[in-house]
């Protein structure tokens, strides 16, 4: 079996760890069935090619595509290169891919869609989504409920649906939940791997990088304790499953 490439975009390494974790837990995948890139630390390997993997998966970080680039850290600028690099590839040929809030922006700036902070933002916590009509006929989403909860916190959103994108999941908040480009090309603005323990180690990581209030961290941790999250990581299961 070809192997998941997954990327990961966290300078933290505690965050980073959880993240991965997640991603095979939730994914229902070993490690040995994984080729993981930390793009904090690493370049991408010159040859790699990504339609040698089953799928492309990438992960969330604290970085946006939408800031300017002189107010970008030399790693932040860097990774985003690196995402932005393959994306052509990626959809050219239509390889798997599942990109995690992080990667739909990226996707989205690929596709010359607007990201950008002017709406759509929203706190960390839960968000409720609801399947569109297209995301009722999607084979990674057509299973869920109509509308079930997810774990969100974003600064920056897409502000418009990309040409040739296919809309599968919206909240009241955020429009733009989850799309799909071309048959396997698909991202979240939501996290689809996190359950309540992750958010909160990610919780205490960001809590001083402008998502939220610090003071109110520990708010925000019994929140999503309390919350009832368990969809999500259903379409992570789908998509390894779909194409392993």
């Amino acid at each position: 079996m070809a192997r998941f490439l997954i990327l990961q975009l966290r300078p933290e390494t505690e965050a980073s760890n959880d993240e991965y974790q997640a991603f095979l837990n939730k994914g229902g995948l070993s490690d040995g069935q994984c080729h993981r890139i930390r793009l904090d630390c690493e370049d991408l390997p010159e040859a790699l090619d990504p339609s040698d993997y089953a799928g492309v998966i990438v992960g969330g970080g604290p970085g946006c595509v939408s800031d300017p680039p002189e107010k970008k850290s030399a790693v932040e600028a860097r990774i985003e290169a690196a995402c932005l690099a393959m994306m052509p590839a990626i959809t050219r040929h239509d390889v798997p891919f599942m990109g995690c809030c992080y990667g739909i922006g990226i996707l989205g700036h690929h596709l010359g869609a607007e990201v950008s902070k002017a709406r759509y933002g929203e706190a960390v916590g839960p968000s409720t989504c609801a399947k569109t009509p297209d995301g009722a006929a999607d084979p990674l989403v057509s299973a869920l409920p109509d509308r079930f909860d997810a774990f969100v916190g974003h600064k920056e959103a897409l502000q418009e649906l990309p040409d040739g994108a296919v809309h599968l999941l919206s909240s009241a908040p955020c429009p733009f939940q989850m799309i799909r480009y071309g048959q396997n090309v698909y991202a979240t603005q939501f996290h689809p791997e996190a359950d309540a323990s992750g958010f909160e180690t990610r919780i205490k990581i960001y809590k001083h990088r402008g998502y939220f209030p610090p003071e109110t961290a520990d708010d925000l941790i019994a929140m999503c304790r309390a919350a009832d999250v368990t969809w999500p990581e259903k379409i992570l299961e789908g998509f390894v499953s779909r194409y392993r």
